[in-house]
């Protein structure tokens, strides 16, 4: 947004979603400008004895603000108020009958509530009081100079401007309360997808590092032992193995020192060897043991242990998701190594990469019956942010989504070739 975008005015409503809601303030005001301006007229000419000219200049000093207070009511209320403060003044130099409303007739009472109303709309509290008191000084002090005496019915100006404005502002004040709620609902999901974004990528770190550490001390051990185990190494070659070991050695120190930032109280149990194709099978087992049947498609080629990692864990929330959102249905989970070419139903999950691919695929039935409520409270609603986290670090592609039946789909590609991974 400029500056000059900023500045320039919205009209009343300006910010509801319905058309016709945009446009009443604009039609309201049309409509009291177009009914006030000749009965101003008429009844301070007929019914006060004010002269023809002063009235009319008094009727549209009065009623053409009223559009404007679409727009700028604060700018519309000074001309309107000085015109009513004026025109009370102008009825004190004619005879007129003292049934007669004085200082503010009938029709400037409803055009002055019209104008309150949408001070109280757009205008804070301090500028809704500050007008209110201007109303009732305004007012009191014309009850010194009454023609015929002050009573209750002269206050009407100043009560009803009152309610006017305390209403406008209420309004204002509620509607401001919700969009700022409806905002902060809508930054509180995006932390919590920020969050669970993290979250995911903190946990990949350090199995990642359970991964990696593993063939670091193989290579470390290897290299250490190297000349006990080889006779007649040259010296030079002893002293590569040498640094071979001690570059391992730094790395895992540093790899270790990493690890201390990113993983929690909680994570001492990660510390286990990480799970890979051939834990799949105990996920599906365990998912079975739960009351749904699943069908399991295993696979037994051999995979980077970071592309069975990734499987493990889109299984694992895929199969987690099945249990909260469709308990009891029947459920697919195959495991395939394929080229491109060979993917799901024709589908290029992975165009333009070449290599072979390991395809992930679970995919459930709806559930035979609706749950009779939630299976989980508190969920974040975020497991698939983590499937597409896990995929793109390996350079793979995700198709997640329902299906017309009511299921839903899980199909993920990984590639296993070196020059994929990197």
């Amino acid at each position: 947004m400029t500056p000059v975008e900023a500045e320039r005015p919205r009209a009343l409503l300006a910010g509801a979603s319905r058309r016709w809601v945009r446009l009443l303030p604009w039609a309201v005001a049309f409509v009291l400008c177009v009914v006030l301006l000749p009965t101003t007229i008429v009844v301070l000419t007929a019914d006060y004895g004010l002269n023809g000219g002063v009235a009319s200049a008094l009727a549209v000093a009065q009623s053409a603000p009223l559009l404007l207070a679409v727009v700028r009511p604060l700018h519309a209320w000074y001309v309107v108020f000085a015109a009513d403060v004026a025109g009370a003044l102008a009825l004190l130099g004619v005879d007129f009958e003292q049934r007669l409303l004085w200082p503010f007739p009938p029709m400037e009472l409803v055009g002055y509530i019209a104008l309150c109303l949408a001070l109280g709309l757009r205008e804070r509290r301090r500028t809704l009081v500050l007008v209110w008191l201007a109303t009732a000084g305004a007012n009191v002090g014309l009850g010194f100079v009454a023609p015929h005496g002050s009573g209750a019915k002269e206050l009407l100006f100043t009560i009803l401007g009152g309610v006017a404005l305390l209403l406008g502002g209420v309004l204002r004040e509620r509607s401001e309360v919700q969009r700022r709620l409806v905002e902060q609902e809508t930054i509180s999901e995006a932390e919590r997808g920020r969050r669970t974004l993290l979250e995911e990528r903190a946990r990949i770190a350090r199995e990642l590092h359970d991964v990696v550490a593993h063939h670091m001390s193989v290579i470390t051990v290897q290299a250490d032992t190297a000349e006990y185990r080889l006779a007649a190494l040259p010296p030079d070659v002893r002293e590569e193995f040498t640094s071979i070991a001690a570059t391992a050695r730094e790395s895992l120190g540093e790899m270790r020192r990493l690890l201390g930032v990113l993983r929690n109280e909680e994570a001492h149990g990660e510390l286990a060897p990480q799970p890979g194709l051939a834990q799949i099978g105990q996920l599906v087992e365990a998912t079975a043991r739960t009351g749904g049947p699943v069908e399991f498609t295993p696979c037994d080629a051999e995979v980077p242990e970071a592309v069975g990692l990734s499987a493990y864990r889109i299984v694992q929330e895929a199969l987690a998701n099945v249990v909260r959102h469709a308990p009891g249905a029947a459920t697919h989970v195959s495991l395939s190594v394929s080229r491109p070419a060979d993917g799901q139903g024709g589908e290029q999950l992975a165009a333009g990469r070449g290599g072979e691919r390991l395809t992930v695929l679970v995919v459930n039935d709806p559930p035979p019956e609706p749950p009779a409520g939630p299976l989980e409270v508190g969920g974040t609603g975020h497991g698939l942010v983590g499937m597409r986290e896990r995929v793109r670090l390996v350079g793979g592609t995700l198709d997640a989504g329902p299906l017309p039946d009511g299921g839903f789909r899980v199909a993920a590609q990984l590639p296993l070739t070196e020059e994929d991974l990197t």
